[in-house]
C-alpha cells in the first residue's frame, strides 16, 4: 500500500470518527518528528503499539479486503497472567461498505464488538473442531448485548447501531459494513496483533508501505522503524 493512500484513508477516518462525535487522544494527532521528540515520555504508546493501524492484509486491495483500526488503550499481558491490573484493551474501527476482515481467530483475546453508529454490521461465524481450529461444519454460542444467541456454521449476525456481540478464542469471524461504513467499538482483553490473530487463510496482519510521500501520522507497524 502506498503512504500516500494511507494517509488518505486517516483523513477520511477523521471525518468519519468526527462525525459520530468521537475523539481521538493526543498522541493520535503528533507528526512523526514531534513523536521522535516525545519518545521518551511515549513509551508505553509504542510498547502498547497504541495508535493508528491500517491494513490490507498484505493484499494490495484495502477497499475490499482491509480495515481501519485505531488502538486507544491496551493493557501488560504480564497482568493478565496475574489476573489482575491492566488486563484490558479498547480500539475504535472502520468497516467500509462490503469491506471485508477475513476469516480469524484468536488465542488469547476475547472481544466485543460493537456496532458504534452508521449502516449494519455484517459478523460471519463458524465454530472450531476439538483442537480450536476452523470447522466449516461447527456452529456455537456468542452472547449477543448479554443474551445468548445461538449460530449455525456461516451464518450472519447483523448487528443494528447499538448492538454488539462477543467473541471469545475459537469463535471464527469475519465482518464488514453491510449496505454503508460502520464505526465499530472493540473491547477486549489485552491485545498483541502481532501474535494472536490466527486466519482461516494464509494472510499477512500489517501492510507493506511504499514511501512515495511522508506520512501524516505514523502507524503502529511504523513504530520499530521511524523510532527504535
Amino acid at each position: 500500500m502506498k503512504r500516500s493512500r494511507v494517509n488518505e484513508i486517516m483523513a477520511e477516518a477523521e471525518e468519519m470518527i468526527l462525525e459520530f462525535g468521537f475523539r481521538l487522544p493526543p498522541f493520535a494527532w503528533w507528526s512523526p518528528a514531534e513523536f521522535r521528540a516525545r519518545l521518551p515520555q511515549a513509551q508505553r504508546v509504542v510498547e502498547a503499539q497504541m495508535g493508528w493501524d491500517i491494513t490490507d492484509y498484505g493484499q494490495g486491495d484495502f477497499d475490499t479486503l482491509g480495515l481501519f483500526l485505531f488502538t486507544l488503550r491496551n493493557g501488560d499481558l504480564r497482568d493478565l497472567q496475574a489476573g489482575h491490573g491492566m488486563t484490558y484493551a479498547e480500539k475504535l474501527l472502520i468497516s467500509k461498505k462490503d469491506q471485508i476482515s477475513p476469516m480469524h481467530t484468536h488465542i488469547i483475546k476475547a472481544e466485543d464488538i460493537i456496532n458504534r453508529g452508521g449502516a449494519n454490521l455484517a459478523v460471519e461465524l463458524y465454530g472450531s473442531d476439538d483442537q480450536g481450529q476452523f470447522d466449516e461444519t461447527a456452529g456455537g454460542i456468542v452472547m449477543c448485548d448479554g443474551v445468548p444467541r445461538h449460530f449455525e456454521p456461516g451464518e450472519v449476525l447483523m448487528l443494528r447501531p447499538g448492538e454488539s456481540v462477543t467473541l471469545r478464542p475459537g469463535d471464527w469471524h469475519a465482518f464488514w459494513g453491510a449496505g454503508g461504513d460502520v464505526l465499530i467499538g472493540e473491547v477486549s482483553t489485552v491485545n498483541d496483533d502481532r501474535t494472536d490473530n490466527i486466519f482461516r487463510d494464509p494472510i499477512g496482519r500489517f501492510s507493506q508501505i511504499e514511501e512515495d510521500v511522508a506520512p501524516r501520522h505514523l502507524l503502529v507497524s511504523d513504530y520499530d522503524s521511524f523510532l527504535l
